[in-house]
Order: structure tokens, then C-alpha cells, then sequence
């Protein structure tokens, strides 16, 4: 026999593996949305990234570099991309100096063989070529219009940006009012400039000479650094106001006594509810219960019309039926029979059943009770022997 306390230490044993099994899926759904966003985050990383398989990666050009047989080594920060260039003879590729200040951009080019900018900003023109930004290309295809031979195996090129030719500077893809390719010897070796966001980038390698253009330029010393700058890589200061700084004294106060607040009237209002009662289904209720209910709500509510309309949309039914009309008789048809089975004007009991309003308690009484006498009199009317007179 079982006994009375199992039914409620089983009840409380499924309530917690129901909370268990909800806590699980939760996890669950969090893991897997952060793997998803983790492995999204790594295929896509950032524009001219080479370990990016997005459209503005340049995972297909670091592939092709290292099919030519050039080591490709991708630096995330300054220490790294100065380890990787401590051998000298490398070629370094820059994707975008922000980060770094002017002496250390002098210092990290200098430690390189070749120099490639691939997205350069005007400083970086300023201090490595003496050039500056000339806006962007015309849009279409450019020959090289130079006599530099890796531009010239290439081919054409559509230009992004395009910068001014300093004196003593090769220039190369005349567009607009610039050139896209600017490039300077030096004792080292040398430095390139290029706009190489959509020359570079996964999508657009195959167009035009692109690719054998970025062959040329990074595949000339057996190693390529590129360097992507980190955050704390230069020594720019941190001019920019921190959140705290920013916000006034008075705000954190103010936070405190709200949330103070909120919790003291959620303990003030909360809900606390005590044990469940079974009960047996279904449930009766009497109509009377019902009908009182309806009323004391009509009451409280002070809809006196409400009230007339439900009284005589009950009276209509019951005339309906006592006439013989169909249940398909609209109030106007019902309240004319009526006038005339009891001989009486129709303005008159259409008033009754249909036009006079009330507007407070008094006369929704007199209303009910001029809808019973006339309910009685037409009754009375279609079956007088049923009349006690």
C-alpha cells in the first residue's frame, strides 16, 4: 500500500527535474549561440585580415603567397610582428596604423625590407612617401602608365583611392586626380602604397590584374609580416572621456534609490501564493448566482443602457417566440407585431423596446417594468384563455 507522503515527495521530485531539464536547455541554447557567434567572429574577422575567408579577407592571397613558396606571418601586435622581422629581409604588410603613433610607425617600417600599405591614411603618405591623399579613382580601369615592371606584368586595375606624386616617387594607375600606386626606393628595399581593400580582398583578387599585381608586390623576399596594429601597440595617449567621467555625480545615487525602490514594491505587491486546493471538475454554478453576479456588476459599473439592453434583448427573444415570428426577426418587426396585437400606437412600444434610454437607476426600474407589463399584455393577448380575468 502506498503511503499518504509519496504523493507529494514525488510531485516536488518532478517539479525539480522539470527545472533541471529547463535549466539544461538554457545552457544549452547559450553554448550553441556562443560557438555560432564564436566561429562567425573567426570566418569573418576584419577587412584585409589573411586569415579571414570573408569577402573582405585576404585569405586567398596569403594561399596564393604561400603556394609561390613565401612564408606568410600574420602579427596581431607590435611584439609580434618586430619578432617576426628580427631576421631582416622581410616584406611588411600594414593594414591600418590608427593605432600607432609616428614614431613607432617610422620605427616598425624601418626594421623591414620591403614596406607595403595597403589601406594607408594620410599620415602614413605624409611621413613614409612625402604624398598625400588625392580623393578616389574615376572608376574604371587604369593601365599602369609607368615604367615599373611588376605594375606592367600586371596589368590593369580599377584604383580605390588614390594619392598626389611627390618628386623622386614612382606613381603608377593614373585615375581622377591621383595615382593608386605610389612607390618609393630606399637603402632597405622599398615602399608601396595601395588602396587594397577591394584589390586584395577575397572577392576581388580574381578581377582584372589584381592578383598578379599583389603577387608582385608581396611575393618579393621569401617572408611577408603582416602586421595588424593592437590596441596599445603606440604611445597615443587616451584623450577620449571615460563613462564614469562623463556621467554626473548624482546619477549612481539616483540609480540606488530606484532599484531600492523597485525592489520594496515588488516585496509590497508581490503575489504570494499559498497552497493549491483541488477541487472536483466540473463545477456548477446555480443561474441565480450568475444572474446576481451580472448584476452587481452592471451595478457597480453605474451602465444603466447596458443594463436596459440585456433586459430587452431577454424580452424581445420571449415576444418573438409568443408572436410566432422567426428567431431570424429583427427588434423593429417584433416591437410593430406587438403594437398591433395590442392595438396600441407603435411609437409607443418601440419606445419600450428599443428608443427610451435610461439614465440612472430609477429609471432602468421603470423601464424593467414597463418591459414586463408588456410582455404580460401580448401574451395575454395571443392566448386569452389562459388569462385568470
Amino acid at each position: 500500500m502506498t503511503s499518504t507522503t509519496d504523493a507529494p515527495a514525488s510531485a516536488t521530485r518532478r517539479r525539480a527535474g522539470a527545472w533541471a531539464l529547463i535549466a539544461a536547455a538554457i545552457l544549452a541554447i547559450g553554448a550553441g549561440s556562443a560557438a555560432m557567434l564564436a566561429a562567425g567572429e573567426w570566418t569573418e574577422r576584419d577587412a584585409l585580415d589573411p586569415a579571414s575567408v570573408g569577402p573582405t579577407g585576404t585569405r586567398a592571397l596569403a594561399e596564393v603567397l604561400r603556394g609561390q613558396g613565401v612564408e606568410v606571418t600574420v602579427a596581431r601586435d607590435r611584439t609580434a610582428a618586430e619578432r617576426a622581422l628580427a631576421a631582416g629581409g622581410a616584406t611588411l604588410v600594414i593594414t591600418d596604423t590608427a593605432r600607432l603613433d609616428d614614431a613607432t610607425l617610422r620605427d616598425i617600417a624601418g626594421a623591414a625590407a620591403d614596406v607595403v600599405l595597403v589601406d594607408p591614411r594620410s599620415r602614413d603618405l605624409r611621413l613614409l612617401l612625402g604624398a598625400q591623399s588625392a580623393g578616389v579613382g574615376d572608376g574604371a580601369d587604369a593601365e599602369p602608365g609607368c615604367a615599373l615592371p611588376d605594375a606592367e606584368r600586371s596589368g590593369t586595375i580599377v584604383p580605390g583611392a588614390v594619392f598626389t606624386a611627390p618628386s623622386g616617387v614612382t606613381a603608377c594607375y593614373p585615375s581622377g586626380e591621383g595615382y593608386g600606386l605610389l612607390l618609393a626606393e630606399t637603402d632597405a628595399g622599398r615602399i608601396v602604397a595601395l588602396d587594397a581593400r577591394e584589390l586584395f580582398s577575397n572577392a576581388g583578387l580574381a578581377e582584372d590584374g589584381n592578383a598578379a599585381l599583389a603577387a608582385h608586390l608581396l611575393g618579393r623576399n621569401d617572408e611577408v609580416v603582416w602586421y595588424l596594429p593592437a590596441l596599445g601597440d603606440g604611445a597615443l595617449p587616451d584623450t577620449a572621456p571615460s563613462l564614469g567621467e562623463l556621467t554626473p555625480d548624482w546619477v549612481t545615487p539616483a540609480i540606488v534609490v530606484l532599484l531600492a525602490s523597485a525592489s520594496a514594491a515588488m516585496l509590497w505587491r508581490g503575489r504570494r501564493f499559498g497552497p493549491l486546493v483541488a477541487e472536483t471538475l466540473p463545477v456548477t454554478v446555480r443561474a441565480s448566482e450568475t444572474t446576481e453576479g451580472r448584476a452587481r456588476l452592471y451595478a457597480r459599473a453605474r451602465d444603466a443602457v447596458h443594463a436596459a439592453d440585456q433586459l430587452r434583448m431577454g424580452t424581445l427573444d420571449r415576444l418573438a417566440r409568443t408572436l410566432g415570428l422567426g428567431p431570424a426577426a429583427a427588434a423593429p418587426e417584433i416591437a410593430d407585431a406587438a403594437a398591433a396585437r395590442l392595438g396600441i400606437d407603435r411609437a409607443r412600444v418601440r419606445g419600450i423596446l428599443m428608443d427610451d434610454l435610461p439614465a440612472d437607476d430609477g429609471e432602468l426600474v421603470a423601464l424593467a417594468d414597463a418591459l414586463e407589463n408588456l410582455e404580460t399584455a401580448v401574451r395575454d393577448a395571443v392566448r386569452p384563455e389562459r388569462n385568470p380575468q
